[in-house]
């Protein structure tokens, strides 16, 4: 036996030692995906570089789940390859092999770099699809084998081992994509720790434009358009599209979770500024609210509110419809779809508002 051979043989004996028993296999397929869907939209929360860690453990996940996989299929391969061995249940295998397939695919795709679109969809769009389709397909698969996990499919020295491999494994996997990337100068080696790839240019045709869920309102008539300010303030007021050009500046960065990101210069009003003129705040004043005229809304603190735009200006041009106009608030180090876009109204609030959550689905259905 030649030493080519022998080191083979001894990766194989290596990577035998490391599979778990079959029904460990199955769990741990389940708990990575639901660890995988978890971390992937707590995800889109995240736009500052502190956390980093939660997207590097969301990549290790992935090559986890490939390696899980890869046990998986290696013990079924025959009951899927064989007809005669078919079930009722065969069917929901395939679906959910499927769709694991297409979120590790598109995910290893979009890593790279390669820039698609399916129809309305980016292809990281495309890749959260998949998983969000995954989670289910998981839970329903494993429902019809269930089988509760044994204590020795789970021996604890073993099982710390096998993880702390698995998970070290993907992280490490991770790093040499990213040099590959750089050694080859791909599109990928420019993306932002979030994943997402830079667009140039300056003004409104230097980024896409995107809406969230169903958000698409005729355009806002100017002549017609009033802001109102309310809330937990001492005097309420309205103004006019015009009254919000007051030609502050800011540079901050835009990072849609649909897989972009642009750097650019947007000037309208700051909404501490704006506050300033409602007079005095309520003394359980705690968040801001902006409202869009879909309904769309989300909520900053009011410390975080007061330092951001009401912007009606990108790159030294007036808003688009697209981008927001009138008005759309500009939040740094906040992800895309909080930049909250043709806002009609700014509340000042006591508490947090947990339907915005809800409100991020439905806006824009009549």
């Amino acid at each position: 036996m030649g030493v080519g051979s022998r080191a083979a043989g001894r990766v194989r004996d290596a990577v035998d030692r490391l599979e778990p028993p079959p029904r460990a296999v199955d769990w741990s397929l389940f708990a990575f995906v639901t660890a995988e869907v978890v971390t992937g939209l707590v995800s889109f929360t995240v736009g500052v570089p502190e956390g980093w860690p939660l997207f590097w453990l969301h990549r290790a996940l992935g090559v986890g789940i490939v390696a899980l996989l890869g046990w998986k299929l290696a013990r079924v391969r025959r009951r899927l390859t064989d007809p005669s061995l078919w079930r009722r249940s065969t069917a929901l295998s395939v679906l959910t092999l499927v769709a694991a397939l297409g979120a590790l695919s598109t995910g290893v795709v979009w890593v790279f770099g390669l820039d698609l679109r399916i129809s309305y969809w980016t292809l990281l769009s495309v890749h959260v699809g998949f998983g969000l389709a995954l989670l289910p397909l998981v839970g329903a698969h494993a429902a019809t084998r269930f089988r509760l996990p044994r204590r020795v499919d789970f021996e604890r020295r073993r099982t710390a081992v096998r993880y702390t491999v698995l998970l070290a494994a993907g992280a490490a996997t991770y790093r040499l994509q990213q040099g590959v990337n750089d050694l080859l100068d791909t599109a990928g080696a420019d993306r932002r720790f979030t994943g997402s790839q830079p667009r140039e240019g300056e003004g409104n045709g230097a980024f896409p434009i995107t809406s969230w869920v169903a958000d698409d309102p005729d355009p806002i008539d100017r002549g017609a358009y009033r802001l109102r300010v309310d809330g937990l303030v001492s005097d309420p007021f309205d103004l006019g599209a015009d009254a919000l050009d007051a030609g502050h500046e800011t540079a901050a960065l835009l990072d849609c979770t649909s897989g972009w990101y642009t750097v650019q210069d947007w000037e309208g009003i700051r909404v501490g500024d704006l506050l300033a003129v409602a007079g005095e705040l309520g003394d359980e004043a705690a968040y801001v609210r902006f409202t869009s005229v879909t309904g769309y809304r989300w909520s900053l603190p009011l410390d975080e509110a007061e330092d951001a735009l009401l912007a009606t200006r990108v790159g030294g041009e007036r808003l688009s419809h697209g981008h927001g106009a009138p008005a759309r608030l500009v939040a740094p180090d906040r992800r895309g779809f909080q930049w909250v876009k043709w806002v009609t109204r700014v509340e000042v609030r006591a508490e947090y508002d947990l339907g915005q959550w809800v409100v991020t689905l439905v806006s824009g259905f009549d």
